[in-house]
């Protein structure tokens, strides 16, 4: 009899349970998520009465689920961060969950202690809220910044709070580079022109061409004049020799030239380190430019073109404590000889001299960057075929023209680490050959009041540290574009993370889980 009961008592529970799972089915499922806490590299287990048909992680990154038995559910933690976990039961019943892997404290410390090796004499902490790290404390330099976050991101994504001490004066260089330029021509010409101004009947020249030689020209007899002959000397730089008598007379052209020309420069440029600096000595001259217009016609448009000496450098200090330079010194002048002329107007062309290098030198140290030697030697004769050729009497129907050139240029470039003169010093002046005009104003020229009359000036920032991203802005140059953005990493603020509002009250599912930890650090049920 009591057998009987207890199979009814049975079958009993057993309809009332599916009645149950019948009555959740056909009433709207629970949407409320419930929070489940998990530490990652960890796992725990969530237990369901019902039996489960499927199991759903809305990122497999975050955490993974495995159904281990029709009632069980296998939670692993991966790394640190947010996902969903959503269980659904036989029946139609779905289960929803926040899953929230954190990190360890394990982890934590590790990094903090991480932190300390690498900043020893900084405070430099991450902590840990709502499974997003944030970094917190005061360093150096950017790239103690980087160092840290770089350092914190083991953990996750890591929101930068830190905060960066002011820097000092950026180091200032001043490159002096030292321009010498000599160039060195000599030139021989020797040449003969003969000429007749009626002998034997016959007037007349004979000349090689490449000197200008003297113009006979023809007189008709007037009234009771008889002809005769006029001659015209176009050059005064020659050795003229006339014999009247024989109407028979020869110019010598002999002239020995001796030129040189010195070219001394030594500008000084002075930058901030990685920071580029440009020195020009010259002028600019116009240079047309035809564009195209309407009907075939354009409009000649007028540009500069720069010349003289030039100096193009970019200073970076290495962490070695050099100095490292990408120079292009350049000297160029206007060339008349290899110019152009358009419409009656003369364009010069431009001799150049350029050195484009990089080097790297201590302070104080030089190179000789670019020397230049150019030797050239022109000769040209001239003489007329037969007559040139004969012995000893051949010369005298020959002309010549000996060219010879010689430059050097020679670059040297010195840079060093300098700072401002102090206000105690004296400035540097020019040495005027005659006294300069004195002062309209006298010994009280207008200025502004010292800081005897103003109070002292602040040599120290307002305060010491300021945010990483402030530092990163001030650095930035105004009007940059996205092209022209500093290469520091973005900053980007997280608002912090609140607990979630508590959901509205809703019936209860049929089978609720039940959750037991596997391995938690306390070693806790975990929360719902």
């Amino acid at each position: 009899m009591s057998g009987f009961i207890n199979k009814a008592l049975t079958i009993l529970s057993a309809g009332l349970f599916f009645s149950s799972g019948n009555w959740a089915q056909q009433q709207a499922p629970a949407t409320g998520a419930r929070d489940l806490f998990l530490t990652a590299g960890k796992s725990l287990i969530v237990d369901s009465p019902a039996v489960i048909e499927r199991v759903a992680v809305a990122n497999g990154a975050t955490a993974e689920a495995l159904a281990t038995s029709p009632h069980e559910v296998l939670v692993n933690g991966k790394v640190v961060g947010e996902t969903s976990l959503i269980v659904w039961q036989q029946g139609g019943n779905r289960l929803i969950f926040d899953l929230h892997v954190q990190a360890s404290n394990t982890r934590i410390d590790a990094i903090n202690r991480q932190l300390q090796m690498e900043f020893p004499d900084q405070k430099v902490s991450v902590d840990m809220e709502e499974g997003v790290p944030f970094v917190h404390g005061t360093v150096n330099t950017l790239g103690g910044s980087d160092r840290a976050v770089m350092i914190a991101s083991v953990l996750g994504k890591p929101v930068n709070l830190l905060r960066v001490n002011v820097p000092q004066t950026e180091a200032q260089i001043l490159i002096k580079v030292k321009f010498a330029d000599v160039d060195r021509s000599h030139s021989n010409q020797l040449g003969l022109n003969l000429f007749s101004t009626g002998a034997t009947g016959t007037p007349g020249t004979i000349t090689t061409g490449q000197f200008t030689p003297p113009q006979v020209t023809p007189v008709p007899a007037t009234g009771g004049s008889p002809a005769t002959n006029t001659l015209s000397l176009t050059n005064a730089l020659n050795v003229f020799f006339f014999r009247p008598d024989l109407n028979l007379g020869a110019t010598i052209e002999a002239l020995q030239a001796n030129a040189w020309l010195q070219i001394l420069a030594e500008p000084n440029l002075l930058t901030i380190n990685n920071h580029a600096a440009s020195f020009l000595a010259g002028g600019e001259f116009p240079f047309p430019t035809l564009q195209g217009g309407g009907a075939g016609l354009g409009a000649v448009t007028i540009t500069f073109r720069e010349f003289g000496v030039r100096v193009n450098f970019l200073p970076t200090i290495t962490p070695r404590g050099t100095i490292r330079l990408q120079v292009t010194p350049e000297v160029s002048t206007l060339d008349f000889a290899n110019g152009l002329t358009v419409s009656g107007f003369t364009i010069p062309a431009l001799d150049t001299r350029r050195v484009q290098t990089e080097v790297e030198l201590e302070s104080g140290q030089s190179f000789a960057i670019g020397g230049l030697l150019d030797n050239r030697v022109t000769k040209t004769l001239n003489k007329i075929p037969g007559l040139g050729d004969i012995p000893f009497f051949g010369k005298l129907f020959q002309s010549r023209n000996l060219s010879k050139t010689n430059s050097e240029l020679l670059i040297i470039v010195t840079p060093e680490l300098v700072r401002p003169i102090p206000s105690t010093l004296p400035l540097p002046k020019l040495k005027f050959p005659i006294p300069f005009l004195e002062s309209n104003s006298g010994p009280n020229a207008p200025r502004t009041p010292g800081i005897e009359a103003t109070g002292s000036v602040p040599v120290h920032p307002p305060q010491a540290t300021i945010p990483v991203e402030e530092l990163i802005q001030s650095q930035q140059k105004p009007g940059t574009g996205a092209a022209g953005q500093s290469t520091a990493p973005q900053i980007q603020f997280v608002p912090m993370l609140t607990p979630p509002a508590p959901a509205p009250a809703t019936p209860a599912p049929a089978a609720p889980p039940k959750t037991s930890q596997s391995d938690t650090p306390d070693g806790s049920a975990p929360k719902q």
